[in-house]
């Protein structure tokens, strides 16, 4: 709702665990921009948003309750909130920002269901409010630079596309420095595995690439014992561009930042593009230099510096910069809601092929996740 280019804008952070820490730390490096207040039920992670310089009487134990007295103070009003909480509570807190005339930057998944999108939608157009989405792998330089050279007709058409995003999902690469958070196993809170975890992501990068996306088929698996997916495969049409597109997500495999275990391939007429041709040359001697900060940072007590010169953080600094920079311009953000409920929309299409797909013994998936409204 912000339309002046030259007014600090007053930022608020709903969630202030591991990625909500991002956030604040990435707002804190921008020009114009002031965290003025958080919200979490935690109190470790409220000391750490004090730490890192919000004013003790502005952190809250609800989101609810920062809402109500921040929107209403009389000098510098809140412009925007930041939603990093579990994605079932994703829809109260843009209701609650809807309701309080603030516009929303939402962590990916933009909701559970596109019934929850739908309705939150709806909030955010009853309230006139700009709402963005999280949706960061776009962000990072690899892929832009990929989307640059495809839409240079670098490689012509591109009959064929592959992509694959695979990590180690919440249980972490062993040793275990503790046991997983809980909201993140359960279907109901998370709303999904690895889909709403990685596709989300992957639809994202794939309809910025090709246009709106059709899923022909799909199959699920659980290579571990969870009560969520942690493999999925998808298998797309970009009509626009008349491409077919494997995707292929999980997280059972290892992986450690710097490096992220994304691959996406495009098969062109004259020749293919590679995301992994497009890495920074800088990229192993920033994030060593990162890493090496955080060891002395954590042996004199300190606390990590989460943003870092890493392309993965610099991604998620760079997807919030152009959703406050749209809001202070008056303009639409350029990763909507709308943008966050089409890739659901693919997600749920996904899963219930893939539950289609074992009823017809086409592919096997060892028991599938149906969409919440097929429960």
């Amino acid at each position: 709702m912000q339309s002046s280019s030259s007014q600090t804008l007053s930022l608020a952070i709903l969630g202030v665990g591991a990625v909500g820490t991002i956030h604040l730390r990435s707002a804190q490096a921008m020009d114009g921009v002031e965290v003025v207040a958080a919200a979490d039920p935690v109190p470790d992670h409220r000391e750490r948003a004090v730490r890192d310089g919000v004013a003790r009487p502005r952190v809250y134990d609800d989101y609810a309750t920062l809402l109500d007295l921040e929107s209403d103070r009389e000098r510098a009003a809140l412009d925007a909130v930041v939603v990093a909480l579990p994605p079932h509570l994703h829809r109260e807190a843009l209701e609650a920002a809807a309701a309080a005339g603030v516009d929303a930057f939402v962590e990916k998944p933009f909701a559970r269901t596109t019934a929850e999108a739908d309705a939150m939608l709806a909030a955010a157009a009853d309230a006139g409010i700009s709402v963005g989405v999280d949706h960061t792998l776009r962000y990072q330089p690899d892929l832009r630079n990929l989307n640059g050279s495809y839409v240079e007709g670098r490689v012509g058409h591109v009959p064929y596309a592959s992509m694959t995003r695979l990590n180690d999902g919440l249980l972490g690469k062993p040793p275990a420095d503790g046991p997983p958070t809980d909201w993140a196993l359960d279907p109901d809170t998370a709303g999904g595995g690895a889909l709403l975890d990685l596709g989300i992501h992957c639809f994202d990068v794939l309809e910025w690439l090709f246009g709106d996306l059709e899923v022909l088929d799909a199959t699920v698996d659980r290579t571990l014992d969870l009560p969520i997916e942690d493999a999925a495969t998808v298998f797309l049409r970009a009509p626009e561009t008349e491409t077919s597109i494997s995707l292929h997500c999980g997280t059972y495999q290892w992986e450690e930042l710097p490096e992220v275990n994304t691959r996406l391939r495009l098969e062109g007429i004259t020749g293919t593009l590679e995301n992994e041709a497009f890495l920074p040359s800088n990229f192993h001697v920033s994030a060593a230099r990162s890493a090496a900060t955080n060891v002395v940072r954590r042996a004199t007590g300190r606390e990590p510096d989460v943003y870092g010169p890493t392309f993965y953080l610099q991604a998620h600094y760079r997807a919030l910069r152009d959703f406050l920079r749209a809001i202070r311009r008056g303009e639409t953000p350029p990763v909507t809601g709308v943008d966050g409920r089409r890739c659901l929309a693919l997600a749920e299409r996904a899963l219930e092929l893939a539950g289609e797909s074992d009823e017809t013994d086409h592919v096997r998936p060892r028991e599938p996740l149906e969409p919440e409204g097929k429960r």
